[in-house]
């Protein structure tokens, strides 16, 4: 005969506590309670009462995040996506030209619109500002090319998937590889891609307030810079070492102030838009969680779309 169960008094014999009047002599391998036969719930390991049946599938890990997404069976799906997109647009620039792609002009970040010549490639006329001018005074050889400004809004997203050095796509898609399951897989898929085309724009933006006018800016720079910021902020979040984080960052942040031709604009603006996201995603109350995040990024989208349609106004005035 097994041992009197807790709470039954030696020489007593044990009984269900479910059902006081059946005599059982099985306990609960969770809970140590006597259960008779109709009390019995099989686990991996004996059996279980009802009510510890109930709390284990209460506290059984769900199939979302720490911070309500859901959980991705792959993790690295979305970034291969990403990074096929890359690759695609990469190609066909290669495919129209390489830097001297009509492509390149047409979904790269241009502030203001330029007249580009059709004989010298990358070169423009800087004294020419408008449409009507650029088809009439270059003697054929020039071709007006429009920019944000003046309604070319697709650039600050496809500017965040284009690239033409092969060492720039290069290194950011190697980035993108390495930063964009380990977020995906803690935030989920949604907000992992809300977070990386928010901080494209949040990039994007900043290009467009304090870069060259007529300058022309590209790269996935800016969301990779994002997805730095995000996972710096989940690392203080849960308290882990981010001393190798920092040090990248740091890495990344001399780079981008020491070497000519980096656009410092969309590093920092992606970076800070990074961390915007992760923190409202990471730091949202337990109740309502998915409302207060939604709540979040839209007005983050919001606040930069206002930001936009002010630089343009003020481009345009």
């Amino acid at each position: 005969m097994s041992e009197p169960a807790p709470g039954t008094p030696t020489g007593e014999v044990p009984t269900c506590y479910r059902h006081p009047g059946r005599e059982a002599y099985i306990r609960c391998q969770r809970c140590g309670r006597v259960i008779c036969p109709d009390c019995m719930r099989d686990s991996p390991v004996g059996f279980q009462c009802p009510e510890c049946v109930k709390e284990g599938a209460r506290t059984t890990r769900s199939g979302r995040t720490a911070y309500g997404g859901l959980r991705p069976t792959n993790a690295a799906i979305t970034s291969m996506v990403i990074i096929g997109l890359n690759a695609a647009v990469w190609l066909a620039i290669m495919a129209t030209g390489g830097r001297g792609s009509s492509l390149v002009e047409r979904l790269s970040l241009i502030p203001l619109g330029r007249c580009v010549s059709e004989r010298a490639s990358g070169a423009y006329y800087p004294s020419v500002h408008t449409e009507l001018v650029c088809s009439t005074s270059t003697r054929g050889d020039g071709t007006w090319m429009p920019g944000v400004a003046d309604g070319a809004y697709w650039q600050l997203l496809t500017s965040a998937f284009t690239h033409v050095e092969f060492w720039h796509i290069g290194f950011n898609m190697l980035a993108l590889w390495v930063l964009g399951p380990q977020l995906e897989v803690a935030i989920g898929r949604a907000r992992f891609i809300a977070l990386y085309l928010i901080s494209a724009l949040a990039g994007s933006t900043l290009v467009y307030w304090a870069s060259n006018e007529y300058g022309s800016t590209l790269g996935a720079s800016g969301a990779v810079f994002g997805l730095m910021g995000a996972l710096l902020v989940i690392a203080f979040k849960v308290k882990a070492d981010y001393s190798q984080i920092l040090m990248w960052i740091g890495i990344n942040a001399v780079l981008t102030f020491t070497f000519s031709g980096i656009s410092w604009q969309g590093h920092v603006g992606g970076f800070l838009g990074g961390v915007v996201v992760a923190a409202i995603l990471a730091y949202a109350p337990r109740q309502r969680r998915t409302q207060v995040q939604l709540v979040g990024l839209t007005v983050v989208t919001v606040l930069l779309l206002v930001a936009i349609v002010a630089r343009t106004a003020s481009l345009t005035a």
